[in-house]
């Protein structure tokens, strides 16, 4: 299925109102008077589109703080009738949609918890059939765009039209200095495979501290992403959730302040002259990167012969290791990260042994 949007509900979200569409307000409602005062304070800055605040928080262990339920429905209503924003809220289940619906709530979002979750999804899409209201889905915990694009496809067959996607980062083994790996790669590919999608950037989910907050916000407006939603709170150092990577809304300000906005496009003749050689150079590097690629392959084939002639195991992690250490003295001296590296190789490396896998075991014989 290829998702089809009318584009027209969602101009302020494509950024033709010259700022990024911004989501904000406490990761969780903790009391009323919490909720109205950071909404307040984030009305006064003019710049938020829509007041965020989870009702029901579903948390990875138990007897951690799981949300303030129905009540604090209750609680976005009174903001949206005080300060005239927008609400929203998460959720997970087909129950928590018609709850949400029921007090007016104008953004739902589902959650990366639930999106991993096809059956899940399906429960809450068949809630939403028919229904006029804005919808985000959150990436999958997991890096996997087909599941991801998988759960917008079974929103938008429910007949939303204001839709779109949050990229909140993705769980990784490995201990960074993000809470989420954002595999930028990953949303830029949605991206490709669904033009008119609307994208957000969720900074404090990917960072999980204030300060890298702004550096994902800058990276994300850089790649033409329409908006972000950012975690805000009156005191976020005693938030009963994810205190780390909330900002008071003057903090916020501040931030925004900061960020620098840029033109997608350009109809400059002279720079598009210029932009348009150096692609070309590009596209003839990517050739030769390709035929380079291909002169590899032939070479680890006629290995992959031997090895079968021979009766030696296609893996040498020896071999392996010695590859990655030497490549990555040279990346690092032309430049060029580890993670470029890493990924490259990992990814030749892997190809290299499906071409030796299949003369191995297709009974091919070196000529």
């Amino acid at each position: 299925m290829v998702v089809k949007l009318d584009t027209s509900p969602l101009q302020e979200w494509r950024g033709y109102t010259g700022k990024p569409f911004l989501i904000s307000g406490p990761c969780s409602a903790e009391t009323e008077e919490q909720v109205m005062e950071t909404a307040k304070q984030l009305a006064r800055l003019n710049k938020v589109n829509v007041f965020r605040s989870g009702i029901w928080k579903p948390r990875t262990r138990p007897n951690s703080f799981e949300g303030i339920g129905v009540d604090g429905l209750k609680w976005l209503k009174n903001v949206k009738q005080e300060t005239g924003l927008l609400v929203g809220t998460e959720v997970a289940s087909e129950r928590h949609v018609y709850e949400a619906l029921k007090y007016g709530i104008d953004l739902l979002w589902i959650g990366a918890r639930t999106s991993v979750n096809p059956f899940t999804v399906q429960e809450i899409s068949n809630a939403l059939n028919g229904v006029d209201v804005m919808v985000l889905v959150k990436n999958p915990i997991n890096p996997d765009l087909e599941l991801w694009i998988g759960a917008i496809e079974r929103i938008a067959k429910a007949g939303i039209k204001r839709l779109g996607a949050i990229h909140r980062g993705f769980s990784a083994y490995e201990k960074t200095s993000y809470r989420n790996q954002p595999n930028w790669q990953l949303p830029i590919e949605l991206r490709r495979r669904i033009p008119d999608l609307p994208l957000i950037c969720d900074p404090s989910h990917i960072a999980g501290s204030r300060e890298y907050i702004h550096e994902i916000s800058q990276k994300a407006l850089d790649l033409n992403y329409d908006g972000l939603m950012i975690e805000s709170h009156i005191d976020p150092d005693n938030a009963l959730s994810d205190a780390q990577q909330q900002l008071t809304p003057n903090d916020l300000k501040e931030l925004l302040s900061r960020l620098i906005l840029r033109s997608p496009s350009t109809s400059d003749p002279k720079l598009l002259d210029v932009l348009g050689e150096l692609r070309q150079q590009i596209d003839v590097f990517d050739d030769h990167l390709i035929d380079l690629i291909e002169q590899r392959m032939k070479v680890a084939e006629t290995i992959g012969y031997y090895k079968k002639e021979n009766n030696i195991t296609i893996l040498q992690s020896m071999r392996w290791d010695e590859i990655v250490k030497r490549v990555m003295v040279k990346g690092k001296a032309k430049g060029l990260s580890q993670e470029l590296i890493d990924i490259i190789f990992k990814a030749i490396h892997q190809e290299s042994i499906n071409h030796q896998m299949k003369i191995m075991n297709n009974g091919i014989v070196k000529e």
